[in-house]
């Protein structure tokens, strides 16, 4: 079982970038704009750059006060004491995650467009679950669509956070809130083109008037 719990609000993820400084100065001005999580994603890292990006990112994360979740690496968790692990389907089993990671730290499990999986991710110990893509994704663009639907069931039958991913965007995401999602978790909307800081505000505001 899980004793953590998922903050209400923009979950950021990190970009695929190999460029530390670049992807330091971004994570800082979106933090400082809002952004509740952060999910450390890197799949163009090797496992040093890896270590050295995640190693600074838990400093930013712990000045702002925000969980830093690891996408896919338990090793990584574990070795940063980092606040959480997010797993994808074919990244490990949640229960063994979980057993490692013990209650207190977050566990996220992608969920797809799959009501069943996130129910088996909720009885193995997840935090919280997430489905998408809940719009067309430039970051993955052939991924499952997961219809409104599915959030609308989810955030109705579960008792875990339901988080939303994929092509998110301030003038979609109004269904998704209404459905009742926590989060809504974003890449591509908060660096494509630019000016983080601004983007990372306008998908906190919408947490301010829901």
């Amino acid at each position: 079982m899980s004793t953590a719990s998922l903050p209400r609000g923009l979950y950021a993820i990190t970009p695929d970038w190999t460029d530390t400084d670049r992807l330091l100065t971004a994570v800082e001005q979106v933090l400082a704009a809002g952004a509740v999580v952060l999910q450390y994603r890197n799949k163009l890292a090797d496992a040093s750059l890896r270590l050295q990006q995640a190693q600074a990112l838990q400093a930013r994360c712990r000045h702002h006060h925000v969980p830093l979740i690891i996408n896919d690496h338990l090793e990584l968790a574990l070795a940063i004491e980092a606040d959480g692990l997010h797993l994808g389907g074919d990244d490990g089993e949640l229960a063994a995650a979980r057993r490692a990671l013990g209650p207190q730290r977050l566990l996220g499990a992608s969920c797809y467009n799959q009501l069943a999986l996130a129910q088996s991710a909720q009885a193995a110990g997840a935090s919280y679950v997430a489905f998408g893509a809940a719009y067309v994704s430039s970051t993955k663009p052939l991924a499952v669509q997961a219809p409104l639907a599915l959030y609308q069931a989810a955030c109705a039958q579960l008792d875990c956070p339901v988080v939303a991913i994929g092509g998110i965007t301030p003038l979609n995401a109004g269904p998704l809130l209404a459905a009742g999602v926590t989060s809504l978790a974003v890449i591509g909307g908060l660096y494509e083109g630019g000016r983080p800081a601004e983007r990372a505000a306008a998908y906190a505001a919408l947490f301010e008037d829901s």
